[in-house]
């Protein structure tokens, strides 16, 4: 069996309202996870990422690792 390594850029973010850490993969239709702990949430991601590879693979649907240059940006607006 062959290893495929593949990377995927995922947003973390404090949900104060959940009281939990939530990600998001946007490579992967946004799918998104949570966990009480960063770490929690993060190793719930891998198993989701996991998961999601599976199903597509099942349903013969086919992506590439997350190859798109993205960036996080703070952006300043002014609400009149």
């Amino acid at each position: 069996m062959a290893i495929d390594t593949r990377r995927y850029k995922v947003l973390l973010e404090f949900d104060e309202e959940a009281r939990a850490w939530v990600t998001y993969v946007p490579a992967l239709d946004h799918i998104s996870t949570f966990g009480a702990s960063r770490e929690e949430a993060l190793d719930n991601t891998k198993e989701l990422i996991l998961g999601y590879i599976e199903a597509a693979g099942k349903e013969g649907i086919s992506f590439r690792a997350d190859t798109h240059e993205s960036e996080l940006v703070d952006l300043e607006i002014t609400i009149r």
